[in-house]
């Protein structure tokens, strides 16, 4: 039987957060049907933060109430604090996130706060999350270069990662966050955690800002890790960290992952549609590598069934 990969679609929030415009709660719901008629059974559905610093976000408790297949698709949230947990638990959401920045700038930058008072809030959210019965998941954001301070060192890496297993987390990410990793710097973050920790505890969120992230994958893939965050058509970024553009679009990982040997639930072609139906919601031209031979093979799908 081959592997199982799991694809954790972060469109609906880290997508739909750095766009200019704001799509309205029906927008949004359009958005995550579609993502779930395509297959899609994880999904990062929004986050609890303040309106006023990501107006994209507002209403997820309503949002997560309308969301369709409540016990078949894991959906999951991003938590910015605790108030954002309780309002998270508020809504009944099972599987939270943080983000925990692995240098000390970026953390004063995104949420006002040192890396170790960001460590210490982090490693309380998952401790309330773990005895509330919620799936913890905590972002390692910045794993392998900071926008500010350069190169992440991988030991600093390896400790927080350590910490929030330490304090309950299920899932720990080890974001790429403006997409400057490369294969070898994956392999460097990724061996000495292999050896520590099941690397079921382990995700990926790579960006393709300098178009390594598939290459990225297969590092990750060679060290064991078997989950991965990505973004139908590749949208998104982070709005607080400069040149962090263009998330891993989720055709481009689906159908390498499905051409290599790997399992993942989704059928490539299926994901045509939704890159579309989220295209005319944002209207912004989006789409991998593969989306435009992805596109032409469904519609031969289409005619052969017209026939």
């Amino acid at each position: 039987m081959r592997d199982f990969v799991k694809i954790n679609e972060v469109g609906p929030r880290d997508g739909l957060q750095s766009q200019g415009q704001t799509l309205s709660l029906e927008q949004r719901l359009h958005m995550i049907k579609a993502l779930v008629q395509a297959g899609i059974r994880a999904i990062e559905m929004g986050s609890f933060v303040s309106p006023r610093a990501v107006p994209q976000m507002a209403g997820t408790g309503e949002l997560f109430a309308r969301l369709p297949m409540l016990s078949e698709v894991d959906y999951s949230a991003l938590i910015p604090n605790l108030k954002g947990y309780q309002l998270a638990r508020e809504a009944g959401v099972g599987s939270v996130a943080v983000v925990l920045s692995a240098t000390e700038t970026m953390n004063q930058r995104n949420i006002n706060m040192s890396l170790t008072e960001a460590t210490a809030v982090s490693a309380e959210l998952m401790q309330r999350a773990k005895a509330d019965g919620l799936q913890a998941r905590a972002y390692v954001a910045v794993a392998f270069e900071c926008p500010f301070e350069g190169v992440t060192s991988p030991e600093v890496v390896q400790q927080l990662t350590h910490q929030m297993l330490d304090a309950g987390a299920d899932t720990v990410i080890i974001a790429d966050t403006i997409g400057a990793a490369n294969p070898l710097g994956v392999q460097r973050v990724l061996q000495p955690l292999a050896q520590w920790c099941e690397t079921d505890q382990i995700s990926c969120h790579f960006h393709d800002t300098r178009g390594m992230a598939l290459a990225n994958v297969l590092a990750a893939l060679q060290c064991g890790v078997r989950e991965f965050d990505s973004s139908i058509g590749g949208l998104g970024g982070c709005p607080f960290s400069p040149g962090a553009t263009g998330n891993l679009a989720t055709e481009d990982l689906v159908l390498m992952l499905d051409a290599i040997g790997y399992r993942t639930g989704i059928e490539p072609l299926a994901l045509v549609q939704a890159v579309q139906q989220v295209q005319q919601l944002t209207g912004g031209q989006l789409g991998g590598h593969s989306f435009r031979w992805l596109e032409r093979q469904w519609h031969k799908q289409q005619e052969a069934r017209n026939v």
